[in-house]
């Protein structure tokens, strides 16, 4: 596809689901080669670089504009796909439990929860759909990282957990660094569902600055020794498998003495821990490892690797594709609150300054929306893009905490009363994101080293030392 020569017309439904959506970097895409609006108010600086290298012609230097392919208006074969994820994730959803509220988080709560979700990923792997973009070869359907969002919209529009976040972070490790030995062995059992991992990196010295971590690898034999503790460790108490960085050159600089590996969760020395956190929920783990023997064959990438291999997937959790429409749907059910709920003797959605509230955070979904799709797009070209997905991760995870602020804002006291309360708001949902989006701005890498990530990569600013 090439750019188009008009403006797309609006979508004549905003907010629905099935709306098809595209992305155009420039507000209006003409014939011919222009610059992203993005990059048009900094001319030859490092933002154009970032896009794209321009020349005074308004040409890149490896292509013209038109080489880019930035319409991203859906193909008939992607609508054709779409409707098929959304046919089957609309009848998904009626088998949720009674007090399902979506998100990734809740899966991991309940057995009941817990048994929904592994229902859901046998479904989905029957139809070879939890690996859309890997080779064949090893269980996937060679489809492009836009196919990939479409299905990721679609399952959180509908608040179904066909999203494995440990899955894809690791697949996508694995396919960039991982030997054929590797790919062959695990990436098959993968795509069938057959897996569930949890991520061993964080420590409780080690977060932000993870390239810090002190857990330590030490070689004996066909065997590494593994002795250290992770923390943050999400769903370890339902996992089979982890992944884990681990540090084996204590001398070497902090992000170069690093190794990626996999390991079984019921090898001795492995110990998990439950963190529970203000909602009294059980999702996060701490996860002690105690002279653990994991195989050398289970490395992924090269020994003192690790930090490259770990950022491989990391840009896969943050470019955040399916959150955007997970937004949407909790837009649409604020929306239909307001218009239902009476205060004052008038809908809520009459009061003009509900109205712009609600307004504003259509717009910024929106722009999530786009964001996501481009951050796609650059992946597919480039699987080690940085600078997008960290974007994409600020702008999204910051919106989850000004989406559930407002939402319990308009929705007053009611909005502040847990789940389960007979007098909860949609099902006590906002209480509690208020509490749980927080730490979304901190896990994948907080707010602030996302911006050091632009800076850094995607403006060319000095790296801080």
């Amino acid at each position: 596809m090439k750019p188009t020569s008009t403006v797309p017309a609006w979508p004549s439904k905003f907010m629905a689901a099935s709306a098809p959506h595209w992305i155009t970097i420039s507000a209006c895409i003409t014939a011919g080669p222009v610059k992203p609006r993005f990059s048009s108010a900094i001319p030859n600086t490092a933002t154009e670089k970032w896009l794209g290298r321009w020349d005074s012609k308004g040409t890149l230097a490896h292509g013209r504009m038109e080489d880019i392919e930035m319409d991203f208006r859906l193909t008939p074969q992607q609508e054709a796909l779409k409707k098929e994820f959304d046919d089957f994730f609309k009848e998904e959803e009626k088998r949720a439990p009674e007090n399902w509220i979506g998100g990734f988080e809740t899966r991991f709560e309940t057995d009941e929860n817990w048994a929904y979700y592994r229902s859901v990923i046998e479904r989905v792997a029957k139809k070879g759909w939890l690996a859309l973009p890997w080779p064949k070869k090893y269980g996937g359907q060679e489809m492009g990282l836009i196919e990939q969002a479409l299905f990721a919209q679609s399952a959180e529009y509908h608040r179904v957990p066909a999203i494995d976040v440990h899955l894809s972070i690791v697949s996508a490790s694995i396919l960039e660094y991982g030997s054929e030995e590797i790919k062959s062995h695990w990436l098959p059992r993968m795509a069938r569902g057959e897996i569930n991992f949890a991520q061993c990196w964080s420590e409780p010295n080690a977060g932000s600055d993870l390239a810090s971590l002190t857990t330590r690898a030490v070689e004996d034999g066909d065997d590494y020794v593994i002795n250290g503790q992770k923390i943050w460790t999400t769903g370890a108490h339902r996992a089979d498998h982890l992944f884990v960085l681990a540090r084996t050159d204590p001398n070497a600089p902090k992000h170069k003495g690093l190794t990626y590996f996999l390991t079984e969760i019921n090898r001795p020395g492995i110990t998990i821990r439950p963190l529970y956190y203000m909602n009294r929920a059980h999702v996060y783990n701490e996860t002690f490892f105690d002279d653990v023997r994991i195989p050398k064959k289970n490395i992924v990438g090269q020994v003192n690797q690790g930090w490259y291999v770990t950022m491989a997937g990391a840009n896969f959790e943050r470019s955040g594709a399916g959150g955007v429409a997970a937004l949407q749907r909790d837009l649409e059910d604020l929306v239909q609150f307001c218009k239902e709920t009476v205060r004052g003797g008038q809908a809520l959605s009459k009061d003009p300054m509900v109205q712009r509230k609600l307004a504003e955070l259509a717009v910024q979904i929106e722009a999530a929306r786009q964001w996501s799709f481009y951050c796609a797009w650059q992946q597919s070209k480039n699987p080690l893009t940085f600078a997008e997905p960290s974007a994409s991760k600020y702008f999204m995870t910051e919106l989850m905490v000004r989406f559930a602020n407002t939402a319990v804002e308009i929705m007053g006291l009611y909005g502040t009363l847990k789940q389960g309360s007979k007098w909860a708001a949609l099902k006590g949902k906002f209480e509690s994101q208020c509490q749980i989006t927080l730490g979304f701005t901190i896990a994948g890498g907080s707010t602030e080293t996302q911006k050091n990530v632009i800076a850094w990569l995607g403006l060319q600013l000095p790296r801080l030392k």
